[in-house]
């Protein structure tokens, strides 16, 4: 099977509280309280599990923090999913709009994680 993704996915130990999921035809959803714990990231999106039914297509806010001060605050549209083990759901998702020089705080993480 071809690779198909973009950027290498690095790993990462994350968690995120997911109150609000929205489309962009104004259609939002609140008081989610979904815990997500994210367990990779590229210059693209980020990879999750959880408990929660999250609905693909779906955006939501986080903060993507990379430890040592060095954060951003990023909207992620959830673009796949599959159930594993234990109720327990897998999520790829997309950054939207990132900025370029906020994608680059992740080749920074890349150089740091390889370093350690």
């Amino acid at each position: 099977m071809k690779e198909r993704r973009r950027y290498k996915r690095l790993p990462i130990e994350l968690f995120l509280e997911v109150d609000e999921i929205f489309k962009q035809d104004n259609v939002i959803i609140n008081n989610i309280g979904a815990s997500i714990a994210v367990f990779d990231i590229s210059r693209s999106g980020i990879g999750f599990v959880s408990e929660a039914d999250l609905p693909v297509g779906y955006y939501f806010r986080g903060m993507i923090n990379l430890g040592d001060g060095d954060f951003f605050r990023v909207v992620i549209q959830i673009i796949r999913t599959h159930t594993i083990e234990d109720n327990q759901r897998v999520y790829g998702a997309e950054f939207v709009g990132l900025a370029p020089f906020l994608a680059d705080k992740v080749d920074k993480y890349e150089k740091k994680i390889n370093k350690d």
